[in-house]
C-alpha cells in the first residue's frame, strides 16, 4: 500500500512513534522488566509478581479489589499474575466474607521467597539509579507517579 495514498504520511507515522505516551512507557517499560525478570529469574519471580507480594506484605490480608485499586491492576490481570504464586504456595486465596470476595494473603513461603528478592530486587534497582543518575531517577519516579494520578483521575 503506498502512503501517499492512504492519507497516513510517512512524517506523520515517524511523529507518532517519537512522541506517543503510550509507546514510549511501553518501550521503558519492557526493557525495565526485562532487567528486573532477569535478576529475579534465580528464585523463580517476575518482576510483576513481586509487588504483588511486597503489597501483600504491606496490607495484610485484602481483597483482590483493593489489591487490584493498589497495584492500579486490572482484575484479569492479577489474576494472571497471582496463579502461580498461588500454585507455588506462595499466596493464599479464601473465601471472603461474602461468596463474591476473596481475601488474598502472603503465605510463609512469600514471606521466604520475598527474603531472597530484596537484595535482587536491590541489585536491579541500584543499576537502574546508578545508569540513569539519581537526579534523573528521582525525576522520572516523581513524573511517573503525578502520570499514573492524572490519569487515574479521568
Amino acid at each position: 500500500m503506498d502512503f501517499q495514498s492512504d492519507g497516513v504520511s510517512p512524517a506523520k507515522c515517524n511523529e507518532m512513534l517519537t512522541i506517543c505516551t503510550a509507546l514510549n512507557l511501553r518501550k521503558a517499560s519492557r526493557v525495565v522488566t526485562k532487567l528486573f525478570d532477569d535478576v529475579l529469574r534465580p528464585i523463580g519471580l517476575r518482576s510483576t509478581q513481586l509487588p504483588i507480594l511486597v503489597t501483600l506484605r504491606l496490607l495484610g490480608p485484602t481483597t483482590m479489589r483493593q489489591l487490584s485499586a493498589e497495584l492500579a491492576m486490572s482484575p484479569t490481570t492479577l489474576t494472571r499474575n497471582l496463579r502461580p504464586l498461588v500454585k507455588r504456595g506462595m499466596v493464599q486465596v479464601l473465601a471472603g466474607d461474602d461468596r463474591r470476595t476473596r481475601e488474598i494473603s502472603l503465605a510463609e513461603e512469600g514471606r521466604k521467597l520475598l527474603e531472597e528478592a530484596v537484595p535482587l530486587w536491590e541489585k536491579a534497582q541500584g543499576f537502574t539509579v546508578e545508569s540513569l543518575g539519581r537526579d534523573r531517577w528521582r525525576n522520572l519516579i516523581t513524573e511517573l507517579s503525578a502520570a499514573v494520578e492524572v490519569v487515574q483521575a479521568q
